[in-house]
């Protein structure tokens, strides 16, 4: 076994990036402070070749160097929108024809293993790594996904899970 080089890895060019078609998936990440955390989902949506990371509320906007020390350019690559509110991303979408997944533990949540995408174009909503996503935005969402966990703690971090999330999403589309 050899590790491969970075020219063995084909990795695309950023203009290869952006006309390469992508996987009908938007993250919103809403009112989430760290900067790692959103540049780390950066790189994760540009892994997987997403449509684009709607940014909302006091979540960092590139560009900023926090952002970049976890996105490693991934900020080139990937679309992205602020908006004020996720409410507002979420209503943009919904018009859009998107489904609406927050990631949430929630009392009528969908367990990510027995999840299975709706046809078409889908959203997954993030939240503050304290308080998670907020209830006026679930109320608006078609339904939760929540990653099963079975150890002592309820959480994980925010730019694990939408590597889990998007991981096993993703594995469905393709």
């Amino acid at each position: 076994m050899k590790k491969l080089s970075m020219d063995e890895l084909n990795r695309k060019s950023t203009e290869e990036f952006k006309q390469a078609s992508k996987l009908p998936i938007v993250i919103i990440l809403d009112n989430v402070r760290s900067m790692n955390n959103v540049g780390s989902v950066f790189r994760t949506a540009d892994a997987f070749l997403l449509e684009a990371i709607y940014l909302c509320g006091v979540t960092a906007k590139p560009p900023h160097r926090e952002i970049q020390k976890t996105a490693l350019g991934a900020t080139e690559t990937v679309n992205w929108k602020h908006f004020e509110t996720a409410i507002e991303a979420v209503n943009s979408l919904k018009n859009e024809g998107y489904k609406i997944y927050a990631v949430e533990q929630a009392d009528e949540s969908v367990m990510l293993d027995k999840y299975t995408p709706a046809n078409g174009k889908i959203a997954l909503v993030f939240g503050n790594e304290i308080t998670g996503v907020e209830q006026s935005v679930i109320d608006i969402c078609d339904a939760c996904i929540e990653i099963p966990q079975y150890g002592t703690k309820h959480s994980l971090n925010l730019a694990v899970s939408a590597g889990i999330v998007v991981w096993e999403i993703a594995k469905k589309f393709i």
